[in-house]
């Protein structure tokens, strides 16, 4: 009977690499594969966090920072460049003239009818005050999720007026109640209408044509400046470069462009580039931020103010069913 630890995640990241190294071998040019290779390298080399290296139970090899920052070079280098407009990522028709999107999830309010996926991104996002017809589901609209302050806060100015990535809606920031929809502010980001402000054909309505991004050109910026602060071999000056393309883009002008950034400063704008793509989570694991209290949210640990929790809630559970299904299976550690 194998742990956790012993089963899974110690073999992980030296398969990702071998298995990612062997595709590149049999298909160079696919750019995937080095988006893939880019993130397994910036976890394997974080090694400023004894913390997680005990809790995936293998050494974290710093030359990987290295090899994080060659594989991030070789996407940017690759052709694929930014979207002129951020806003049209997220749009209805971003399977379409949209350079910058390296590998996506491909949804059709047609042909793939799924209440998951896009269509819950944008339907639980908004309810009837919002008016769904201008989100492109006219049926739809379930009102279900709200974001915590900590997300619109990572902006300045989170009207959306300075940085064009503020794409927030509602006029409470603050959660006081969880079961409350108009308390937090609703992410307004993913939409079902098309960059020509049409909306795509759906089956109910409700069903979006929306594809989810995930690879883009922007996260192999924002890994290449992780990696070098984090000891990899290359430019500071060039990941500067990079990541005021990301804020040049974002504020329409140079005014928001820096001069020198921090670790810290790279989580705030993968924050800000990425929320809602499902990067949050692992960046705040990797930067040792999930679980402590160094980093509160609302309702963290299930108080409003927010609270640390138990370290081991880094890794989910497994499935009971899984379990059941498999003697050989053993509960992580703290479930």
């Amino acid at each position: 009977r194998l742990a956790r630890e012993e089963a899974f995640t110690k073999k992980e990241y030296t398969n990702a690499i071998a298995y990612s190294r062997e595709a590149l071998v049999q298909a160079p040019h696919y750019t995937d594969i080095r988006v893939f290779l880019s993130r397994v390298y910036l976890w394997n080399g974080q090694k400023d966090s004894a913390r997680i290296e005990s809790l995936i139970a293998v050494r974290l090899d710093s030359a990987h920072e290295e090899a994080a920052v060659t594989a991030a070079q070789k996407v940017i280098t690759s052709g694929y460049t930014l979207n002129p407009k951020y806003a049209n990522l997220f749009l209805g028709d971003n399977n379409v003239n949209n350079p910058e999107t390296i590998l996506a999830l491909n949804y059709d309010g047609v042909n793939s009818q799924s209440y998951g996926g896009t269509t819950y991104l944008i339907n639980a996002a908004i309810n009837a005050a919002l008016d769904p017809k201008t989100f492109g589901v006219p049926n739809g609209g379930w009102g279900g999720m709200r974001s915590t302050k900590n997300l619109p806060l990572l902006f300045s100015d989170y009207s959306g007026a300075t940085d064009k990535r503020a794409m927030f809606a509602g006029s409470t920031i603050e959660m006081n109640d969880l079961t409350v929809y108009n308390d937090g502010l609703a992410v307004t980001k993913f939409k079902n209408i098309t960059s020509t402000g049409t909306t795509p054909a759906s089956a109910n309505g409700v069903y979006a044509s929306t594809d989810f991004p995930l690879f883009r050109l922007a996260e192999m910026y924002l890994v290449y400046a992780e990696a070098i602060k984090r000891g990899g071999a290359g430019s500071e000056g060039t990941a500067i470069g990079y990541l005021n393309l990301l804020r040049t883009r974002a504020y329409g002008n140079a005014s928001g462009n820096i001069t020198s950034y921090s670790l810290n400063d790279v989580l705030d704008e993968r924050g800000r580039e990425l929320y809602w793509e499902g990067f949050r989570r692992s960046d705040l694991i990797r930067y040792n931020r999930f679980t402590s209290d160094s980093y509160l949210w609302p309702w963290k640990g299930g108080v409003k103010a927010g609270k640390g929790v138990e370290g081991f809630r880094s890794l989910y559970p497994l499935p009971s069913t899984d379990i059941i299904a498999n003697p050989n299976l053993v509960q992580n550690t703290g479930y």
